[in-house]
């Protein structure tokens, strides 16, 4: 739907108004849900992170058991030629057979030593991966409890906003193609600044709705004429008069009750 080309300045201005009335109720349902669907996409990435910590550990556990296996099987070969050589020393007919069977035989003895050695480091390596091992299942079954527990609460808030999220989301996208591209373009950009998303703002008490600063008189009578879209000079806001805004006006000046003096001094 293309933007009327012949738009008056307050037919924009209710439009921008309305907008922000339709995003303020929008932003109603996020504060609703709170942290919620952060804190759910934070427990997902959070137990992807301790699963692969798992898988990792469990490749490492397999790893250090096969080393051991490894070492043992050393042993036993090791053994074995122990055993060869020491059945070959009743048979040496010289002593550089005898000397040469002993060294093979020492050779031998210092690899089974090695082998104990690493199979003893195998083990702790092991007992100390199935203890991290059972932390990480124990932190990974708390944050999958958590995490359906958060997502039971999200979905109960959605089951009861989403259909009104959804024809919320229509009517700004409705409203939205009524706004020139420059002027929808600067709210989004005021919205995005402000955490409360106030971009179109009204006079309460002779200030801005935004900041709550004081809004000059000549300023307050400018925007019934719908001359200008007039921002406020604080915080950047459009400002939108009373009627556009829903309110009664703003009582002028003259027409203020007048304090007493009992009252002046009261407040004085």
């Amino acid at each position: 739907m293309a933007t009327k080309a012949s738009s008056t300045v307050k037919e924009k201005l209710e439009e921008l108004h309305a907008l922000q009335v339709i995003d303020s109720k929008k932003d109603q349902f996020q504060i609703l849900k709170g942290q919620l669907p952060i804190e759910v996409s934070d427990l997902e990435d959070e137990i992807k992170g301790l699963e692969t910590r798992l898988t990792r550990l469990e490749e490492q556990v397999a790893d250090q058991l096969e080393e051991e296996n490894k070492h043992k099987e050393n042993i036993i070969n090791s053994n074995t030629l122990i055993e060869k050589y020491n059945k070959q020393l009743d048979d040496v007919k010289n002593n550089r057979e005898f000397e040469a069977l002993t060294k093979e035989i020492e050779l031998q003895q210092l690899e089974n030593k090695l082998s104990e050695k690493r199979i003893k480091e195998a083990q702790i390596s092991v007992e100390q991966k199935k203890e991290m091992l059972e932390n990480t299942i124990g932190r990974l079954d708390s944050k999958k409890k958590d995490l359906e527990e958060k997502k039971i609460e999200l979905d109960k808030i959605v089951e009861k906003t989403e259909k009104e999220e959804t024809k919320l989301g229509k009517a700004a996208e409705r409203t939205r193609k009524k706004i020139e591209p420059r002027l929808l373009k600067a709210y989004d950009k005021i919205r995005a600044r402000y955490k409360n998303g106030l971009a179109v703002v009204t006079i309460r008490r002779s200030a801005c709705g935004g900041c709550y600063n004081r809004v000059p008189p000549q300023i307050q009578i400018e925007l019934g004429l719908y001359k200008n879209i007039i921002t406020c000079e604080h915080c950047g806001r459009v400002i939108v008069d009373n009627e556009i805004g829903g309110y009664p006006p703003e009582p002028k000046e003259k027409d203020k009750p007048k304090k007493t003096r009992r009252a002046k001094a009261k407040a004085e």
